[in-house]
């Protein structure tokens, strides 16, 4: 399939098949074609968003040793990298949540958990950073597996939605199954929370085939957003020996990973912040604060982490407009899953 047959199909609003998503990623992405894809890629996302990019700001709640232990994050036990829990305090986490809140292209509030964070803490600091927050602003939930209970509760407590996403190597590179968190998403679904996703987190051993059927299993769920992020490597990590994708193919697999998505999916992400992201049609970046799954500094902004000023910078650089407003991407009032 060639790249003029792509963009007419696009532009016909055809869905896409596996094979056809793989023929994308096939494409080198220092190649004529695969410039061309970045651009059409770029072409959607401004038309959907009216050129307008979003940057929301994330924290973490806590910090410690995960049992889940994810190979590619920071926090996995097996590591050693943060061996003792830390904590923050109800007030805070009320501060960096009005940090966030204060700052004026800040569309979102994320509250982050390691997957063994206490849900009675989450749910009680999380009601107080909600009572503190302007009325209509979003706050969206970075969590573990939840039931459906939970999910009510947490709906209750305020959250606007959620992100989960189907990790690379899910199952495999991590002790979360597939399934569980399939089911999660759709507990979060069912409560009324919108779900953000992404394909994530890419290494340079993932095949295309595993790539492309990551795509178009974030899109068959209709989230708030997809996109795509690389995987940050993590010194000392099982994972290492890989390294990381170049940000260009990070670029190109952004702008496929919009192409495949329903034009119902508003959002296009990508992480970490980078102009060549934004120049391929990622329209949302993250601002982080304190702990970091990729960092290991105990404050992720004194290392990797940007602020909102800094991502709003790199959006300028691409040419897009920055929304001072809540999120439109978590305005979604249905979402549909997949049965797994």
């Amino acid at each position: 399939m060639n790249v003029h047959d792509i963009i007419r199909k696009v532009r016909d609003k055809e869905a896409f098949t596996h094979a056809e998503v793989v023929s994308m990623l096939e494409i080198d992405p220092k190649s004529r074609e695969a410039h061309l894809l970045m651009g059409e890629g770029a072409r959607i996302s401004r038309e959907l968003t009216d050129n307008t990019a979003e940057v929301h700001g994330q924290f973490a709640l806590n910090l410690a040793p995960c049992p889940v232990n994810c190979r590619f994050c920071a926090f996995a036990a097996k590591y050693g990298i943060f061996k003792e829990p830390k904590e923050l305090t109800v007030q805070e986490s009320i501060d960096y949540a009005k940090g966030f809140d204060n700052a004026p292209e800040n569309a979102a509030v994320f509250l982050m958990t390691t997957a063994n964070y206490d849900f009675g803490k989450f749910m009680e600091i999380s009601q107080e950073v909600r009572k503190m927050l302007r009325p209509e602003t979003l706050m969206i939930a970075n969590v573990g597996d939840m039931s459906p209970e939970q999910a009510v509760k947490m709906k209750n407590a305020g959250f606007n939605g959620t992100y989960h996403a189907i990790r690379m190597g899910e199952g495999d590179k991590t002790n979360a199954p597939v399934k569980q968190r399939l089911k999660s998403i759709r507990a979060f679904q069912d409560a009324g929370l919108v779900v953000g996703t992404c394909v994530e987190p890419i290494g340079p051993e993932h095949t295309n085939d595993e790539i492309a059927e990551k795509i178009l299993l974030a899109a068959s769920f209709d989230p708030a957003f997809s996109g795509a992020m690389r995987r940050i490597t993590i010194p000392g990590s099982d994972l290492e020996q890989y390294g990381m994708i170049s940000e260009l193919r990070l670029a190109q697999i952004v702008a496929i990973t919009r192409i495949a998505t329903p034009m119902s999916v508003l959002g296009n992400c990508t992480h970490e912040p980078n102009i060549l992201g934004a120049s391929s049609g990622a329209t949302l970046f993250w601002a982080e604060v304190g702990a970091n799954p990729r960092d290991t500094n105990e404050k992720t902004e004194e290392n990797r982490g940007m602020s909102v000023a800094d991502c709003s910078k790199l959006f300028a650089e691409a040419d897009w407009q920055v929304g001072k407003r809540p999120s439109i991407y978590y305005n979604k009032k249905h979402n549909v899953l997949a049965e797994a």
